[in-house]
C-alpha cells in the first residue's frame, strides 16, 4: 500500500480544482504534482494561460496561486505498479471537503478518465459536485498532442462554457 506523500495545493483564492488520480513515481520522489518530465501538464497549463512553462516547484506553486488553481489527487492510498493508473487497486479516496471549504473553488476538473471514474465512485457521493473530465496530460495519452491538449484544457479559463 502506497500513501499519497504530499498535501494538496490551494489557498483561499483558488477557484478551479484539478484532480489527478495518484502521483507517479517521479512525482512521489519530488513530492510535487506532475513531476515526470514527459507529462505535459505544466506545458499545457502554460499554454492555456499564455505563460512560460514553470520549471521549478517554486515556479509551479507561484503559477498555480497566480491563476487561482488548486491541485490534488482523488486517491489517498492504493496499491499501484509503478505509475500505471490501470494497476490501481484497493484505493482509498482523499477528502476534498477542506479544499472546497477553504477556497472559492466552484469548478472541478479531472486530468483524464481514470481520475474521473475514481472521483465519481469515491468523492462525488460525498461532495455532490460534478467534475468535468479533461483529456489526460500523461504521455500514455499519445492520441493527444500538446496543441490539442491546450485547446481542450482552455475550458478551465472560460466560465461561460460551463
Amino acid at each position: 500500500m502506497i500513501i499519497h506523500p504530499f498535501p494538496p495545493l490551494f489557498d483561499k483564492e483558488s477557484k478551479i480544482l484539478i484532480l489527478g488520480s495518484f502521483p507517479s513515481v517521479k512525482s512521489r520522489e519530488q513530492l510535487f504534482f506532475y513531476g515526470h518530465p514527459q507529462n505535459r501538464f505544466w506545458k499545457v497549463l502554460g499554454g492555456v494561460f499564455g505563460e512560460e512553462t514553470p520549471k521549478s516547484i517554486e515556479e509551479k506553486k507561484a503559477f498555480l496561486h497566480r491563476n487561482n488553481i488548486a491541485l490534488w489527487d482523488v486517491i489517498a492510498s492504493c496499491e499501484i505498479e509503478g505509475s500505471a493508473d490501470s494497476t490501481i487497486k484497493n484505493a482509498k479516496a482523499n477528502n476534498i471537503l477542506p479544499i472546497l471549504q477553504g477556497s472559492q473553488v466552484d469548478r472541478i476538473f479531472t486530468n483524464g478518465m481514470t481520475a474521473k471514474k475514481l472521483y465519481d465512485r469515491y468523492i462525488l457521493p460525498q461532495v455532490k459536485v460534478e467534475a468535468a473530465v479533461l483529456p489526460s496530460t500523461s504521455p500514455a495519452n499519445a492520441a493527444w498532442n500538446v496543441e490539442r491538449l491546450i485547446e481542450a484544457w482552455g475550458i478551465i479559463k472560460n466560465t461561460d462554457e460551463l
